[in-house]
């Protein structure tokens, strides 16, 4: 198999005292593609460094809900700024986070309104994270779509079925990660059986979210082979086909990547 694992963060505790330990494994499993996602100003060089350094990493520019509180200074100027490097090929990851509430929800939407003008601005993928709020992440999707295009993924797919929907309609891909393999995952499972194929990307967002059979695990690109083979069976068909089609739809989204 060849493999694109669409989210993961490679320089964090866990990964990046072991990086290249970490890559041989990724890559010894099919993995060809790789996207190191920043959450926070200070992570971004690097993160992009492992991208410079690496020719299957690439990176992205983004402040996690989580962090908006301490980034108010982060705005599209400053996410355009950073966006030009050639090893930069997305927005994020960015969205809003209400199960947690680490930042307050204000400054959490503000700062997703940023990002979403820089993804416009640059035509470079957003990568969305919504929890426990699928309604204020519809609206405002849909709300800066009438303002002007712009690509985009739900990263780590694990909203409701109508969610997807409607951000199928938006024309947003969707990434499913090893969360799909959980055993209480009924829903996530359903939904991920029934996602277009040309609209279906896979992740492990590692460190975290191991699937099965490495729960318990520090989560790793590599595992990314599993959680293909697990959705592969799910929706019934190889998967060869399945890494295939995803890894081709990592890059025909994530453009910047290809050439």
């Amino acid at each position: 198999m060849r493999l694109a694992d669409s989210h993961c963060h490679l320089n964090y505790k866990g990964l990046g005292e072991q990086q290249p330990e970490v890559l041989a494994r990724a890559r010894e499993s099919g993995v060809v593609a790789m996207l190191n996602i920043a959450t926070r100003e200070r992570e971004w060089d690097e993160v992009l460094a492992t991208a410079e350094r690496e020719a299957d990493v690439w990176a992205t520019v983004g402040i996690h809900p989580h962090e908006a509180d301490e980034h108010p200074h982060i705005d599209t100027a400053k996410l355009l700024a950073r966006a030009v490097h050639p090893r930069v090929v997305g927005i994020g990851e960015t969205g809003l986070d209400y199960y947690y509430d680490h930042s307050d929800r204000d400054q959490q939407q503000k700062s997703f309104r940023a990002h979403i003008a820089a993804s416009r601005e640059t035509c470079l993928p957003l990568i969305v994270h919504t929890r426990d709020a699928e309604e204020d992440t519809a609206n405002i999707l849909a709300d800066e779509m009438g303002k002007g295009a712009y690509p985009g993924v739900i990263h780590c797919f694990t909203a409701s079925g109508e969610f997807a929907d409607k951000a199928l309609e938006l024309g947003f891909y969707i990434s499913i990660s090893g969360i799909v393999t959980f055993k209480n995952a009924r829903d996530l499972q359903e939904t991920a059986a029934r996602l277009p194929l040309d609209r279906l990307l896979i992740e492990t967002d590692a460190p975290f979210l191991a699937p099965v059979p490495h729960r318990g695990k520090t989560g790793e690109p590599a595992f990314v082979a599993d959680t293909c083979r697990f959705l592969a069976q799910l929706r019934g068909m190889d998967a060869e086909e399945l890494a295939e089609a995803t890894r081709k739809n990592f890059h025909r989204l994530f453009t910047k990547t290809v050439g």
